[in-house]
């Protein structure tokens, strides 16, 4: 009878664990000021103040980062209007313009900055990528996810952290919500 008990007891824990592995604790995002992988110009986690964002650490060498940029894309445009941003963090050590060529390549529509060691230390570190942060509207950090997540999930849990509020508004007037988010500035080469 303990035995039976210890078991259910062990796997009720296992079961939680595992539905919670995916969620931090609401801690605050870090404050950052980081270049523009496009024009190099900064841009400060103060302009995506109120919007609900997807910090995605990748690099362009890797598979599945490249392999997730489409959904990427079709977050930014099925979810800007109502306060939703993907904000890319890159960590290739090969520049700029490495990254500004996969961004004008694949027609990247949302802001892609060049990591440093201060903003991935700020995420709590960053041991794989792609790895990406949902932060809430009030700046939190909600839920990582480490690799490739499937385009209907991260939809999923993004539509369920917009504000009502937004939701409301948008639907009362038939189109758009929210504060313009930084995009990438397209090269003119």
């Amino acid at each position: 009878m303990n035995s039976i008990i210890t078991k259910k007891t062990f796997m009720i824990c296992a079961i939680i664990l595992l539905a919670l592995s995916g969620r931090v604790l609401a801690t605050p995002m870090p404050d950052f000021t980081l270049p523009s992988a496009v024009d190099g110009k900064d841009i400060s986690s103060d302009d995506f103040k109120g919007k609900v964002l997807l910090v995605t650490f990748f690099a362009t060498w890797c598979p599945p980062c490249r392999q997730e940029i489409p959904s990427l894309i079709q977050l930014q445009r099925d979810l800007s209007a109502k306060g939703f941003s993907v904000l890319g963090l890159s960590l290739d050590e090969g520049g700029a313009d490495i990254v500004n060529e996969l961004v004008q390549h694949d027609n990247i529509n949302y802001p892609v900055l060049m990591a440093d060691s201060e903003v991935v230390s700020g995420f709590g570190g960053v041991t794989g990528i792609p790895t990406s942060f949902l932060v809430s509207h009030e700046g939190k950090m909600v839920r990582t996810y480490a690799g490739y997540v499937p385009h209907e999930l991260l939809k999923q849990d993004i539509e369920e952290i917009i504000p009502q509020e937004v939701k409301k508004s948008q639907r009362a007037r038939g189109g758009k919500a929210g504060k313009k988010t930084p995009e990438p500035a397209r090269s003119t080469e």
